[in-house]
């Protein structure tokens, strides 16, 4: 008896440790589960909690960089200041190669840092291109807007993430949701996928929705709409004079579709709305990104200015000044586009702001656990970018510029 008893407890520790080899407890699954969850409140919360001010302020700037290779003021930028992501324009790019070597180059330097970079760039097709002469350009959004075809919308998106994967990007800020309704517009025009709301809804959110089907980050903009300005915020500060309601006829329309449909990113334009605010730009505007955006329509999604840098802003603020603003008014990223100096400028005056009590750290906190899980979402890595090639998409692409020509 003495021994069939062992061997009855043997057989049973045997049984046991091959049954928890193959379905682990409860508590080990959900510890597993909760450290790779995209959507961890709590996991994410902890981590936040962990970063320092300097991390913390860093994930929530954007900078833009000087040259076609890695310099000394983008490893700083990247190492020191730990900024959230970069944004490449058309002088930072001159062939396929030379970006996708540039951005494995920066995603090496950010390996010493817990989260991974964004990598942005502006490509809209048409006049917004910044693709390199290898790859063709995709046409305007209004060329697709006339053609009024959803599925040649989510085309044309796929196509703009395949574009932003092959060359290492992970977030293209597209598509635009302007509606084009002032013929004098001298930003917008052809940007738009013409001057019907619903037809922008439904050409922009298949775009969207193709973009993200790639594994890309969209950016819908320019929140709360720049269809209807007869200036160039990126020279001065357009001012429209519409009340809440006109807007929630027109120009929120595919905003509000973006968002019920998932959209993930907003980008806020520097627009001055008098009827809703007097002081600030949108961009700089609690009622505007806290009240209209977030309450009103329920976005809980990353909100990012667009560039501080452009003259709308700087005609009449500091850009630091502006960037301590707009993250109060709810902006989570602020866009640095330009001068490189400026972004560390920009995050020593928001640290000074958290240290002197002007900004709340709880405020820094919610922004960057938004950030964080859409890095999550999106399962953003510094893994290496090989070079691609773009025979195909090219191809496609070029199917598309026939059908719409």
């Amino acid at each position: 008896m003495k021994w069939i008893s062992i061997f009855v407890i043997m057989a049973a520790i045997t049984v046991g440790a091959v049954y928890f080899y193959i379905h682990p407890g409860d508590e080990q699954t959900n510890h597993s589960d909760h450290n790779t969850s995209m959507s961890g409140t709590l996991d994410v919360s902890s981590l936040v909690e962990e970063m320092s001010l300097d991390e913390k302020i860093g994930q929530m700037i954007v900078g833009g960089i000087d040259g076609t290779e890695l310099n000394n003021d983008t490893q700083d930028m990247i190492e020191n200041y730990h900024v959230g992501g970069v944004i490449l324009f058309a002088d930072n790019i001159e062939s396929k190669t030379q970006t996708t070597n540039l951005m494995n180059d920066i995603k090496k330097v950010n390996d010493n840092n817990p989260y991974p970079l964004l990598l942005g760039v502006d490509e809209e097709g048409g006049s917004v291109t910044r693709m390199p002469d290898e790859i063709i350009s995709l046409p305007p959004s209004g060329s697709i807007g006339k053609e009024q075809d959803q599925e040649l919308a989510f085309e044309v998106g796929t196509l703009l993430g395949k574009q932003m994967r092959g060359l290492g990007f992970n977030l293209d800020f597209a598509p635009v949701l302007d509606v084009n309704s002032n013929p004098d517009n001298p930003v917008i025009g052809e940007r738009s996928y013409g001057d019907d709301p619903h037809l922008v809804s439904e050409m922009g959110v298949q775009t969207m929705k193709g973009i993200e089907n790639e594994g890309i980050i969209s950016v819908v903009k320019h929140f709360p709409g720049h269809g209807d300005t007869s200036e160039d915020s990126h020279l001065e500060l357009p001012k429209v004079d519409k009340s809440l309601k006109e807007l929630s006829d027109l120009e929120l329309i595919p905003f509000e579709n973006a968002i019920s449909e998932g959209a993930d990113v907003v980008m806020i334009a520097h627009i001055l709305l008098p009827q809703i605010e007097t002081e600030y730009p949108s961009s700089m505007s609690e009622d505007i990104i806290t009240g209209l955006l977030r309450e009103d329509m329920g976005f809980d999604g990353v909100v990012i200015s667009d560039d501080l840098t452009m003259g709308a802003i700087t005609e009449d603020f500091r850009i630091e000044e502006a960037a301590i603003q707009s993250v109060k008014a709810g902006s989570d990223i602020v866009l640095i586009a330009h001068h490189p100096d400026a972004v560390t400028s920009v995050h020593k005056e928001l640290k000074a702001a958290v240290k002197n009590g002007d900004i709340n750290e709880e405020r820094i906190n919610e922004s960057v656990e938004r950030i964080i899980h859409l890095k999550r979402k999106y399962k953003l890595s510094n893994e290496e970018t090989p070079q691609a090639d773009f025979k195909l998409i090219n191809e496609k692409v070029q199917e598309i510029l026939d059908k719409v020509s």
